[in-house]
């Protein structure tokens, strides 16, 4: 890495939220996940979007599972997808899918959508079909894309966030994943670099960057080394791209929260029996901690405080 690069201490803040705001100001986030069998990856994704505060949250899944999804939550609405006999996504679903994400602001794609070979073209597909939309893409978006391609990914000039795990990245760049983890600063600038999106490398000390800028996060425990924990992380990051964060801001302020309602859960229900789904239920108290850090600044500072944050 011979360019310099700007190593951040700290991840930003969501600003207050304001007297008039109403649902639709603070992000419609389309979740694109599910499939017979993997419903869980869709109602954690979606749910966590919900957490992270988006105002409006709808979750695409295969029909065949929709009721089951929708059963998850009733705060997100569902759309019910085209879908083959096994319950996954079919081929003629990419306009649809198109359709439905316009009006929203960003799109988290990839949990539980499965590993057929055709899903590759799903994600694909849509990524050059919403040239201008955020996208978060995590889980099986990411692995039927391995190991990618000299030819990249689709051109696009809308924000794109990956947020892999070190086997996920290993399969993307094939290689190891021990190289991976052995050198995890660097391969995450330069893929960032090569490709100009956001990366954020889960596991220990969580790696992010754009290819200018790294941060290190140092919230979380192992006892988030648990099914269905980045699915949340995928819907919290949307969730805060979906509030007007940047995408290299979302994903290191979302690389937080998501590591702090780990700790938090950690700290009352231990790290052995920890699950995805108390990540979730901790997300507010981990939020609240945020905004009572913007709070305290503002103390220190002199200036008026929020008696609500």
């Amino acid at each position: 890495m011979s360019d310099p690069l700007d190593v951040i201490a700290a991840p930003p803040r969501l600003p207050p939220r304001q007297p008039d705001a109403h649902k639709g100001t603070y992000g419609r986030v389309l979740v694109v996940a599910g499939s017979r069998g993997m419903t869980g990856a869709a109602v954690l994704c979606g749910s966590a979007a919900l957490r992270g505060g988006a105002g409006l949250v709808q979750v695409a899944c295969p029909a065949d599972v929709q009721l089951t999804v929708a059963a998850g939550n009733p705060c997100f609405t569902t759309a019910g997808i085209a879908c083959r006999a096994d319950g996954t996504y079919s081929e003629a679903c990419l306009e649809e899918l198109a359709r439905l994400a316009e009006p929203a602001d960003v799109v988290a794609l990839g949990p539980g959508l499965g590993s057929r070979e055709d899903v590759g073209f799903l994600v694909r597909g849509l990524l050059a079909m919403l040239p201008n939309k955020p996208v978060v893409l995590d889980a099986d978006g990411l692995n039927v894309l391995a190991p990618l391609k000299a030819d990249g990914l689709p051109e696009r000039s809308g924000p794109l966030v990956l947020t892999p795990h070190p086997g996920e990245f290993a399969r993307l760049l094939g290689i190891p994943t021990a190289e991976v983890q052995s050198d995890r600063e660097r391969l995450t600038v330069e893929f960032c670099r090569r490709h100009k999106l956001v990366l954020l490398l889960k596991g220990h000390r969580t790696v992010v960057s754009d290819g200018q800028r790294v941060y290190h996060n140092d919230t979380g425990n192992p006892g988030m080394a648990t099914g269905g924990a980045g699915d949340v992380l995928t819907g919290l990051v949307a969730a805060l791209i979906g509030q007007g964060l940047s995408a290299f801001d979302a994903a290191a302020l979302g690389a937080w929260v998501h590591g702090r309602a780990g700790d938090l859960a950690a700290g009352e229900l231990g790290q052995v029996a920890l699950t995805a789904a108390d990540l979730l239920d901790y997300l507010p108290a981990a939020l609240s901690d945020e905004r009572r850090a913007t709070s305290d600044e503002r103390k220190q500072e002199g200036g008026a405080t929020n008696p609500s944050l």
